[in-house]
């Protein structure tokens, strides 16, 4: 195949998935997405329909050349990256038992801590890097085990959205080191599959997929997808990694000392090491990269998707004032919160209106303002969800700095990072000098790099330096950063303190 011109990176993510098309630079020339919904029929239910994420795959690949006006010819490789933590049944012929379960379904809640209690599950967990959380395909599979044993006939596979993916393009099941790294059941030191963890569960080798490099390469598109997309059947397909894994490297935070921040629909905190490391305490992730190459951090379950709540539930009024002025919501919004000094007059707001993972690992953790009295307004209660979320990911950096210490500097990507509000707070709550790279597109970015690396084009994954620049930089302002210092032992002991009145008043609301 002709060296091409172009690079193609594709992110399968939980509400969308979208190709960018790179130049040699690394500067994206095209983009093209598609959403498809997330099935929730009861509370506790997230799943995704496999075939739907399968055609949007190829809907992107196929319209991002398009938009671009670009041959397949002139595309020198594609790279993948995805979320993590789905689980999908497959039968002999590869056709989905199940649906996609995703990692924001809560249907084995119980089981995680059956893990924990009756499992040894931190002493697996310190060997796999995945906390024992009902995210985790660990998790689901022994739920699945004990409610569903139909499912684990012995042709069955236990497979991930991107492993279905590829195997409908390829015909081979394949999963890459960051992907199994977030199951559970993948031993950080061997690169392979994890005994204990497989015994518990019930799951044999034969029944998951191969496990190789994220910078491996598959050829041999199927004919048929080849002609849909445009791309030659010999283009090299890099299986590529983890969405979270693959922002810290598309924002050029690789480094000892550099933390990556990501604040979209959920948010995560990430560091890269030389080695796999876990934590005592159970309290982050480690998730490969590469070989050489591991990423640890905490993800939050409580990001953008909380203030999108008080957009729709509380300030209907407001969204009428943003219409009448064609403006966005979202902006009307911070300008309000902007009203009302740092630290919203003594009002505190703890997020986990979704549960929460990092740091406190409670699928039973609830949202909760404390402090609210008679001299507080809308406006404090704005700025107070906006700092919690802010606070709650701090909180999750002061375990990140247990382990590797005080950052250097504070990479911030993600859809908060357009506006300057939101940035500034970052830099004032966690009183770091923070700098936005100019790509938005970093997980696809991120892909990208990890290609030319898996090909041989570049011997070292810094070379993403010279892709990547820097958009703004916002320095803390230091009584801001005072008035969040005095408040964050009160944000992080109540949670602490509330964490039987968390299950009792979930056990209630269960009942609806």
């Amino acid at each position: 195949m002709a060296m091409g011109n172009y690079m193609m990176g594709v992110d399968i993510g939980t509400t969308s998935t979208k190709a960018v098309l790179f130049n040699e630079e690394g500067k994206a020339v095209s983009r093209f997405g598609v959403e498809y919904p997330l099935y929730t029929p009861t509370p506790a239910t997230a799943e995704q329909d496999p075939e739907e994420i399968f055609q949007a795959v190829l809907t992107v690949m196929k319209n991002s050349l398009l938009e671009a006006n670009v041959s397949g010819e002139q595309v020198r490789f594609v790279s993948f990256s995805s979320a993590m933590h789905s689980l999908i049944v497959v039968d002999g012929e590869g056709q989905p038992i199940t649906k996609s379960i995703t990692w924001a379904d809560n249907r084995s809640a119980e089981y995680a801590d059956k893990l924990k209690q009756e499992h040894n599950g931190h002493e697996i967990y310190l060997r796999t890097g995945t906390p024992i959380h009902p995210m985790s395909p660990l998790v689901k599979l022994l739920w699945l085990n004990t409610e569903h044993k139909e499912y684990f006939a012995q042709e069955n596979k236990f497979i991930s959205i991107k492993e279905y993916v590829f195997y409908r393009l390829f015909g081979e099941y394949v999963i890459d080191y960051s992907i199994a790294s977030a199951t559970g059941m993948f031993n950080l030191e061997k690169l392979d599959w994890d005994d204990e963890a497989l015994e518990i569960v019930g799951v044999s080798r034969g029944q998951l997929s191969k496990p190789v490099s994220t910078t491996d390469s598959i050829r041999g598109l199927d004919p048929e997808f080849s002609r849909f997309t445009g791309l030659p059947v010999d283009t090299p397909f890099i299986v590529g990694a983890s969405d979270g894994v693959l922002s810290n490297l598309g924002v050029n935070a690789i480094e000892p000392g550099v933390v990556a921040v990501t604040i979209g629909t959920s948010g995560a905190i990430r560091a890269v090491t030389d080695r796999p490391v876990t934590d005592p305490k159970g309290r982050i992730f480690c998730y490969a990269l590469t070989d050489k190459h591991w990423v640890i951090g905490g993800p939050v379950n409580n990001g953008g998707m909380i203030f999108r709540w008080v957009r729709d539930e509380l300030a209907n009024a407001e969204v009428e004032t943003a219409k009448r002025l064609g403006k966005d919501p979202y902006d009307v919004l911070t300008e309000i919160a902007a009203t009302v000094a740092p630290g919203s007059n003594g009002l505190i707001f703890h997020p986990y209106m979704a549960g929460e993972r990092a740091p406190l690992w409670n699928a039973n953790a609830r949202g909760s303002f404390f402090g609210l009295g008679l001299h507080h307004k809308k406006e404090h209660m704005i700025r107070a969800v906006l700092e919690g979320i802010m606070m709650n990911l701090y909180s999750v950096l002061l375990a990140l700095e247990e382990l590797i210490g005080t950052p250097t500097r504070v990479q911030a990507t993600g859809g908060f990072a357009r506006s300057v509000f939101w940035r500034q707070m970052l830099a004032d709550v966690f009183d770091q000098e923070v700098t936005i790279p100019e790509s938005f597109e970093s997980s696809c970015l991120g892909a990208i790099v990890l290609g030319k690396y898996g090909l041989g084009e570049i011997e070292s994954l810094s070379e993403v330096e010279k892709m990547v620049g820097s958009l703004h930089s916002h320095q803390p302002n230091n009584e801001a950063t005072a008035a969040y210092r005095e408040l964050m032992p009160i944000f992080i002991r109540l949670p602490r303190l509330l964490e039987k009145e968390y299950n009792a008043i979930s056990e209630y609301q269960n009942k609806f």
